[in-house]
């Protein structure tokens, strides 16, 4: 009986811990409606959605992490933090693991009225693009080559601002960091954009992170059977 009691009593104290928190990096460059970053921390956006409806299905507190983007694989590495989502493999350095691919993202590149449309990416060989620092590209680097001249800024919000004031007659931005902010009423003065790529981003998981990664793929799988990936974009648009 004494050794029963005492089994009960550890089972209890082991399940009364909380579970650890799940840690979600952001970059501290990502623009509204993707993330509302003030003072160095994550106060809104979809990045702040998505981190509380995963959190939810982990049965997890949430932990956001903001950081340099340059700072972002190295945090990964070394089990800082468990997850940065909207990336994709190609993107990032380190050796991490990948959920399933599941959150729609679209690359634009616009063009300056005062220039001619470019009728595909070809035809922007040479010329200065406006781009973020620290952002990967592939399919500029595929298409152009030696021939991609980055004209790099912080954020996407001053790409769109550099763009406006006519100081680069290309830039390229994320779909949804456009629309947004054609929402609150920036006028471009651009072309009809140009799609540079249209894809289903994933997460990045550390390799060192204690939740596993059918754990977080399962949570994501729930997430879009209930139509939640959507929800958290309608609220935005």
């Amino acid at each position: 009986m004494k050794v029963l009691c005492t089994l009960l009593l550890s089972f209890l104290a082991t399940a009364a811990v909380p579970a650890e928190p799940v840690v979600v990096l952001v970059a501290s460059s990502v623009d509204m409606p993707m993330a509302d970053i003030r003072d160095g921390k994550l106060h809104g956006g979809v990045h702040m959605d998505l981190g509380r409806a995963l959190a939810q299905k982990l049965h997890r507190k949430l932990v956001v992490q903001v950081l340099p983007r340059k700072r972002l694989d190295s945090a990964l590495a070394s089990g800082r933090a468990d997850i940065l989502c909207t990336y994709q493999p190609d993107w990032l350095e380190g050796k991490h693991a990948w959920t399933q691919p599941f959150f729609p993202q679209s690359d634009l590149l616009l063009t300056s009225l005062s220039a001619p449309r470019p009728a595909s990416l070809a035809d922007v060989r040479g010329q200065p693009i406006g781009t973020v620092l620290g952002f990967a590209y592939p399919e500029l680097d595929q298409a152009l080559g030696a021939e991609f001249v980055r004209s790099d800024v912080t954020s996407s919000v001053a790409n769109l601002q550099k763009f406006k004031l006519g100081r680069v007659q290309h830039i390229v931005v994320d779909k949804a960091i456009h629309d947004y902010q054609r929402r609150l009423g920036m006028n471009l003065n651009a072309h009809p954009p140009l799609v540079v790529m249209h894809q289903l981003t994933r997460c990045a998981v550390s390799a060192r992170s204690k939740i596993p990664l059918q754990e977080i793929d399962a949570a994501i799988s729930q997430l879009l059977r209930e139509g939640a990936i959507n929800k958290i974009l309608s609220n935005y648009q």
